[in-house]
């Protein structure tokens, strides 16, 4: 009885500490959010002019990340909220409403009367019942200049069939956060973890609420097991029998000591249990050790549920602190979870079919059917020696867009010459294989076996890109990415920040203005000059030879715009994306 006595008493303490960490920060943020606040109420005022729904055929939506996008339970649409974006000196959060008609590939914006006010790192669940309903829980707003947060603890419900929003009052829910996690578990939304943060403190969360669509109501899950750390921005998927929910990584910090903090990129599994009749269930944790090859390290991935109750994991971002620097790996791979087999696996993209069959067909006969025979099974496995580059684009005020990009090998350029003719007789060519570019917080859903992946971000060295290009991906083929829009580079806006000599006042410098005609123009002259004296490319040349024979070239022009803090590594993939930029431009 005594052990008992001491473990409940040890559980006690441990919350009675979180409590009192959630009451330090929100006692210090309540005065940052009372401020955010008046701001809200500016925006919901404005939106309570609003009298009638009024949709309208636009363009698709404007670059951002941590939005949510869900596929509608019953046609084929896709619908988008809320989101964010920073352009170096403004952040903005949006409360808009798009919907995608999958079949003409169009985009409506629709504007209902008292929606929910502006938000990022919200949280959206479509139903089925009553005609389909999206279920959208917290998330956080920001002030303009990125330093105050208001963490939204409202929950809001939009009718599909009727095109209206409706805020629902419902008592003891989760408190206000972002960046948590929220499914469907049979007739529940179940949600997980998130932050809070203010200007000088923060904390997560690993509690567990659960909303009732029958009763709406919310009950606080109490579960025995060992429960993940606290986090946020995890996997969070619903097992197919509805009885529990399973959940992978996620990311926290910690203070270590005064103004100093460490991220942790989690990496672990669990499985959250429900047992029991309905009313009298109980829950209980217990950690998954799955098969089969996890993905590398990661947060800020993108996740959906594609068939068969897979889980898929899109992209992400691995930071790399070192001292008072943090440099960020982006990836733009898949990862799927099988539910049931409790094994996770990459996805390779097999390519197009067709194409396939006219290599094969484009082989010069007299082959023996043995050699034949093995030509097709290496056509089937994975490629072998090409050469993955990262693509850079440079942009008017020098700064270098990352796109990772795949170069065949010399072997398959030449097969890929001798078949041209006979391709050019089918009427067709082979195009060049797409796939979005690292990036996190991307918004993801699947829709009749396709994933679709909107927007997001990536960085590269101070500046962020903030996306709204537009992919597809049959999960059943897994043959290649479509483009529905492509990102434009010219696009994107950055503002930075500029200090003239002897005067500390801080100016706004649009890089893609009109401003500073004269200095862009001598810039643009500039960089002509230095595009003539790069090496010429060779008559016949390769892209691949190019690189070769001119790497060292590159290698020190590369280090040259990076500086010499920038890793080995890195300046290497960059000289070599340079090269292939320039090899494309002759």
């Amino acid at each position: 009885m005594g052990k008992k006595g001491k473990k409940e008493k040890k559980v006690t303490g441990a919350e009675k500490t979180a409590s009192k960490m959630e009451k330090k920060v929100s006692k210090r943020s309540k005065r940052e959010e009372e401020d955010l606040e008046a701001l809200i109420a500016e925006f919901q005022n404005l939106d309570a002019k609003k009298t009638q729904v009024v949709e309208s055929s636009c363009p698709p939506p404007s670059p951002r990340l941590s939005a949510t996008l869900s596929a509608h339970p019953e046609k084929d649409e896709l619908i988008l909220f809320g989101g964010e974006f920073f352009n170096g000196k403004k952040t903005y959060l949006y409360n808009d409403l798009f919907f995608y008609n999958i079949k003409k590939n169009t985009w409506v914006k629709s504007e209902i009367p008292n929606p929910p006010p502006p938000r990022c790192a919200h949280q959206a669940v479509v139903v089925p019942q009553g005609g389909g309903q999206l279920w959208v829980f917290g998330g956080e707003f920001a002030s303009p200049n990125g330093e105050q947060f208001y963490h939204y603890k409202d929950l809001w419900v939009l009718h599909l069939a009727t095109h209206t929003w409706e805020n629902i009052k419902a008592a003891g829910g989760p408190s206000g956060r972002s960046g948590h996690r929220m499914v469907l578990s049979k007739r529940q939304l179940v949600v997980f973890g998130g932050f809070h943060e203010s200007t000088r403190d923060f904390i997560y969360y690993n509690d567990i609420y659960s909303f009732s669509l029958d009763t709406f109501s919310w009950s606080r899950l109490f579960s025995s097991g060992s429960a993940p750390s606290p986090r946020s921005a995890c996997h969070m998927t619903s097992t197919p029998d509805g009885t529990g929910v399973i959940i992978y990584g996620g990311y926290s910090k910690v203070r270590v000591k005064k103004d100093v903090e460490k991220g942790t990129i989690h990496s672990d599994m669990f499985l959250l249990k429900r047992e029991g009749k309905e009313g009298q269930e109980k829950w209980s944790w217990s950690r998954l050790n799955p098969s089969g090859s996890k993905p590398p390290p990661r947060s800020g991935f993108s996740l959906a549920v594609g068939p068969a109750g897979r889980a898929v994991l899109f992209g992400g971002v691995c930071d790399e602190e070192e001292e008072e620097t943090l440099e960020g790996d982006f990836y733009n791979d898949i990862y799927l979870y099988d539910t049931v087999k409790n094994r996770w696996f990459p996805s390779v993209l097999r390519g197009n079919k067709t194409e396939k069959k006219k290599r094969r067909r484009g082989k010069k006969g007299g082959a023996e059917a043995e050699g034949a025979e093995k030509e097709e099974g290496e056509e089937e496995a994975a490629p072998q020696g090409p050469t993955e580059v990262i693509k850079e684009i440079v942009t008017e005020d020098g700064t270098v867009m990352t796109i990772k990009e795949v170069i065949p090998s010399p072997q398959e350029q030449e097969d890929e010459e001798e078949e041209e003719e006979e391709e050019e007789d089918d009427g067709s060519a082979s195009a060049p294989q797409v796939e979005p570019c690292p990036r996190s917080s991307a918004m993801a859903t699947v829709r009749q076996g396709k994933l679709y992946l909107y927007g997001g971000m990536f960085e590269v060295g101070d500046r962020q890109f903030t996306l709204n290009d537009f992919y597809c991906l049959d999960l059943h083929k897994m043959d290649q990415w479509e483009v529905l829009i492509e990102m434009d580079p010219k696009t994107q806006e950055w503002l930075e920040e500029s200090e003239s000599e002897g005067d500390d006042n801080e100016e706004e410098v649009e890089v893609k203005g009109a401003e500073g005609e004269e200095e862009e123009s001598e810039e643009e002259s500039e960089d002509e000059e230095d595009e003539e004296e790069h090496p010429p490319v060779q008559e016949g040349e390769t892209v691949t030879d190019y690189q070769i024979r001119t790497e060292q070239y590159w290698i020190g022009l590369a280090r040259a715009h990076m500086g010499p803090d920038a890793k080995d590594k890195k300046v290497a993939k960059v000289g070599l994306a340079m090269a292939k930029v320039f090899y494309e431009d002759q």
